[in-house]
């Protein structure tokens, strides 16, 4: 029998060389296209000396490839991030461009089912070239290999994040597109498939890029959430999103003591807000001075521009904030802000975190493009969302609220638990230049003096849309000071946030990510 010795000699010879993955010439190719490795990623994600590896020894089944296939493109395993426990794989460039064979594809089920059954995050490192060939080739070949269905029935169940690291097609980007949080690095491309592929498809010609390029994501599609210029800084938005995210659906996010005073006046929002009532201003400063020492990390910061959804906390809770951008389409959503607010609605009640608006929109952007990328359905379907939607739900209508996005934003009747307004609110059907030019356009042009006709038609109509006549009829919960919107908000939430109300009933959980 062979000794003890040279048994562990052998074991420590192999682990050496599956350190390698691939061999040293591709991991100097890797480096010399300005790339990390696959262990070089999971090292800047994993708390140090945390990673623990599965699948090590790893080759690819096909005959003759086992020595230099270690790990058959995917690193998998086990670690801390920020000191909490979490399931990490990377995919490896070095090995056969990180696309997918019979065993890669078995780690990264196992893996996933592992994760889910122990309640563990996972963080998913991506950079690789879809279904390898041959091993996905014949009837028998791709029988196996379609759409995992560990995948496709998460449900959120644990929170699930991805950074695309290098161009990536097929399953990495599956992937990335059913994560609650995607964010790529600049220069790299995610699509279905490759523009070499493209181009002998169909004869399209395309960079990377513009296939499928951040540029792509943020401006049409939204399947990014952010993007950075080095992988440092897409690991680091990693890590910050998970700050916001409960260890699985079974649990709130953790809570955060602060020294900000929960109750403390914010008199700055009273010279963010503009006096004219037609002046733009940047709503993320009103956000800035309501939360928790100004902190809060946007989701989807570069898509729909219009509104605003992001993480941030109140008095030590992590709550989810939508909010109308009235510096971008006066604040008006169009049909890609109706599909960033219902994935945020979904995602934010999937683990147990309390929903804030702030209302300043003029309605919904109508045109016949908007008729065309189908605003009436997605309109209804944000709605149906936030109908659904079981966390606190509390609502503030800073200045414009104006027909159905008065609904969207979570208005009377929409389910919120608190509904409340600034002095400065105007609350109708239809703004006032718009209404009066409908209702009395006739009467206007008939006038002898429009100009003063319009004047005198304008303070009526304003004074109709003040809050106070639905406040006086309990339509409204209260009008607020201005100043006291962050003490509002936090004694707000230590009264919903009950044992019978702190974790929603998660009806949204199994919407598809990405609607």
């Amino acid at each position: 029998m062979e000794s003890l010795q040279n048994l562990t000699n052998e074991l420590r010879a192999k682990k050496e060389v599956a350190l390698l993955g691939g061999g040293s010439e591709k991991i100097n190719a890797q480096h010399k296209r300005g790339l990390l490795t696959a262990r070089e990623r999971i090292e800047k994600l994993a708390d140090s000396g945390t990673f623990m590896e599965l699948g090590m020894l790893n080759t690819s089944d096909v005959s003759g490839a086992e020595g230099k296939s270690y790990g058959d493109g995917l690193l998998a395993g086990i670690g801390k991030v920020n000191g909490r426990s979490a399931v990490i794989q990377a995919g490896d460039k070095t090995v056969f461009a990180g696309t997918e064979g019979n065993v890669h594809i078995r780690k990264s089920k196992s893996i996933h089912e592992f994760a889910v059954k122990n309640g563990l995050p996972i963080f998913s490192l991506h950079e690789g070239g879809g279904l390898r060939m041959p091993d996905g080739m014949g009837s028998d070949g791709i029988s196996d290999k379609l759409f995992p269905r560990e995948m496709l029935t998460l449900h959120r169940q644990v929170p699930t994040m991805t950074a695309i690291l290098g161009d990536s097609f097929g399953g990495p980007t599956w992937t990335a597109v059913s994560s609650d949080f995607v964010t790529q690095l600049q220069g790299t491309c995610m699509a279905i498939a490759g523009p070499r592929m493209l181009e002998l498809a169909n004869g399209q010609k395309l960079s990377p890029e513009e296939l499928g390029g951040v540029d792509i994501h943020n401006k049409f599609t939204g399947q990014i959430d952010d993007d950075g210029g080095s992988e440092e800084e897409c690991i680091e938005q990693l890590k910050t999103f998970f700050t916001y995210m409960p260890q699985h659906a079974g649990e709130r996010p953790n809570f955060r003591k602060t020294n900000d005073d929960p109750y403390r006046l914010v008199d700055e929002v009273l010279t963010i807000l503009p006096q004219q009532k037609n002046r733009v201003y940047d709503m993320k400063r009103i956000i800035e001075s309501l939360v928790d020492d100004g902190v809060f990390f946007e989701f989807q910061r570069k898509f729909a521009k219009g509104i605003i959804t992001t993480f941030a906390r109140l008095n030590g809770h992590v709550v989810g904030i939508v909010a109308n951008q009235p510096n971008q389409f006066a604040g008006a959503p169009g049909s890609q802000e109706c599909q960033k607010a219902t994935e945020f609605i979904c995602l934010c009640d999937s683990y147990h975190i309390p929903l804030i608006f702030l209302h300043d929109t003029p309605g919904f952007r109508i045109s016949s493009e908007a008729e065309r990328a189908k605003m009436p359905t997605k309109i209804m379907v944000w709605n149906q969302a936030l109908a659904l939607a079981t966390v606190p739900k509390i609502s503030v209508v800073i200045r414009k609220s104006i027909g159905a996005a008065y609904g969207n934003m979570c208005g009377p009747g929409m389910g919120g638990d608190l509904v409340v307004a600034w002095p400065t609110a105007e609350i109708n059907f239809t703004g006032p230049e718009v209404g009066i030019n409908v209702v009395f356009g006739r009467e206007l042009a008939r006038a002898e003096n429009p100009s003063e006709e319009r004047k005198k038609l304008l303070e009526l109509w304003s004074f109709d849309s003040s809050p106070y006549k639905a406040a006086a009829k309990h339509l409204i919960d209260d009008v607020i000071q201005p100043n006291e919107t962050r003490k509002f908000l936090c004694q707000s939430l230590e009264f919903l946030l009950t044992s019978k109300r702190e974790k929603s009933e998660r009806l949204l959980a199994a919407w598809p990510t990405g609607i």
